[in-house]
């Protein structure tokens, strides 16, 4: 499929996406998994405290899921980058379907169930890594953003769901919702191998080298790229806020209610609404802002994004919690899949995986830092308190990243360029490990000097 798009380009419709044939087998697979992730997430935690009547190792438990993204995730990624990335996305999705079936089995050990759960999850990073490099192989152009915007904003549902099923389920009987898991990997395998075409992977001969150099160079060609750079800044800059209201629900439910609700509703409320407000602005902003709308309203939405929780200050009641949180999904949801959707199209062929693995690492870790430099922060002031100070930094942190965005023409040119390096007579684009050959470091100034303009 060709990856040229028209000059002029009108917005993509949910029809013209899901409209694709493999889109709709990739999109299914994909909340099969999403909905048994989270599933299994549940279940496992209501497993383990049975077992051991540890919430600490319970707790471990829910934890050990993103180990594998911090300890290896990009260079699990650049391993599928070397392989057949449908072949990539049906073998992981076969492990973990196998690993599952023995979690379930009720000899297992507590920790034999812990090892398996991190066994398991290592599966996640090659998998949506190759999800993620063959998307722009299957969508092009704004049906390429309307496709990530779809994918995010199912993601968060799968979320939703996900945990009210494993937990419902595992209150009856964990070891069945496990194998409720095992199946859903059974299903997401089937439908990539039917419904998604076997293409070969896109790193060549020119491409390979040695695995950690491979991971390394994902990292340099994110950082070492204004455009990229810019992009993976945004995206991390917006992990870093949105999250916390989520990460400190529990905190803030018990701190403060309205009289309305008890403090676990209040934290099951509080902790929904930004998976909701993303929901509602993927669809919205995906299906009803025309493309080159999307793009202007990029600047704005990056620092309303934050400055919807620097009300949190005025300690408001767990609904206008929620609602804050909501908005901040919302604008949220503006903002990512428009940037997932320029930065893949501004990364050449045989370094996306690569790339998805350095950015999904970077995200697991920025929010993960996020919640515990807040919830250390929550022990000595009052919850309302943090989330609207750190929301207020934000605020200043996402103005910088509004000045420093790259304007469009040199987003225009990144693309051009990645897509010129990913023809099939170009020459190998060293650069990307070692830095600009000396004829372009000119060009590549120039780049960067207008990047940050």
């Amino acid at each position: 499929m060709s990856d040229e798009r028209p000059a002029q380009e009108g917005p993509a419709t949910f029809r013209d996406v899901f409209g694709q044939p493999e889109f709709r087998a990739l999109f299914a697979a994909n909340i099969l998994s999403w909905v048994g992730d989270y599933l299994a997430k549940a279940a496992v935690t209501v497993l383990v405290l049975r077992e051991t009547e540890s919430v600490a190792l319970s707790a471990a438990a829910f934890a050990v899921s993103y180990l594998p993204w911090l300890l290896g995730g990009p260079l699990l990624s650049a391993l599928a980058e070397r392989h057949r990335y449908r072949r990539v996305m049906v073998i992981c999705d076969l492990i973990r379907m196998a690993l599952m079936v023995l979690v379930a089995m009720p000899f297992m050990p507590a920790w034999s169930v812990l090892a398996l759960i991190f066994l398991a999850t290592l599966a996640n990073p090659p998998s949506q890594a190759a999800r993620s490099a063959v998307m722009p192989q299957i969508l092009t152009g704004d049906r390429l953003v309307v496709g990530l915007s779809a994918f995010t904003s199912a993601s968060q549902a799968a979320q939703v769901v996900g945990y009210l099923i494993g937990a419902t389920i595992a209150a009856l009987n964990p070891n069945a919702a496990l194998l409720v898991n095992a199946a859903t990997f059974a299903l997401s395998a089937l439908l990539v191998r039917v419904g998604v075409r076997d293409r070969p992977s896109t790193m060549t001969a020119k491409h390979r080298s040695h695995l950690l150099r491979e991971t390394g160079q994902g990292f340099r060609i994110v950082f070492e790229r204004p455009v990229l750079r810019a992009i993976a800044m945004l995206v991390f800059s917006a992990m870093l806020f949105s999250i916390v209201p989520e990460g400190l629900a529990a905190g803030w439910a018990a701190e403060r209610t309205d009289g309305t609700m008890d403090a676990g509703t209040a934290q099951a409320v509080i902790m929904a609404a930004g998976p909701v407000g993303y929901v509602l602005g993927g669809v919205i902003i995906g299906r009803l802002i025309a493309p080159a709308r999307r793009l202007a309203l990029m600047r704005p939405l990056m620092v309303i994004a934050p400055a919807v929780l620097v009300p949190a200050l005025l300690d408001p009641a767990p609904s206008v919690v929620a609602l804050l949180a909501a908005a901040c999904g919302f604008a949220v949801a503006g903002l990512v899949p428009v940037a997932n959707g320029l930065f893949v199209q501004a990364l050449p062929d045989g370094y996306r995986a690569r790339a998805f693995g350095v950015m999904a690492t970077g995200t697991q870790v920025i929010q993960g830092a996020a919640v515990l430099a807040t919830g250390a922060l929550a022990e000595r002031f009052s919850v309302p308190s943090v989330v609207g100070a750190w929301s207020a930094a934000g605020v200043l942190l996402m103005l910088v990243a509004a000045f420093a965005w790259p304007r469009p023409r040199t987003i225009d040119a990144a693309i051009a360029a990645a897509r010129a390096e990913s023809a099939p007579d170009a020459a190998a684009p060293t650069h990307a490990a070692r830095g600009p050959a000396a004829g372009d470091r000119g060009r590549e100034h120039g780049r960067r000097r207008h990047a940050v303009t």
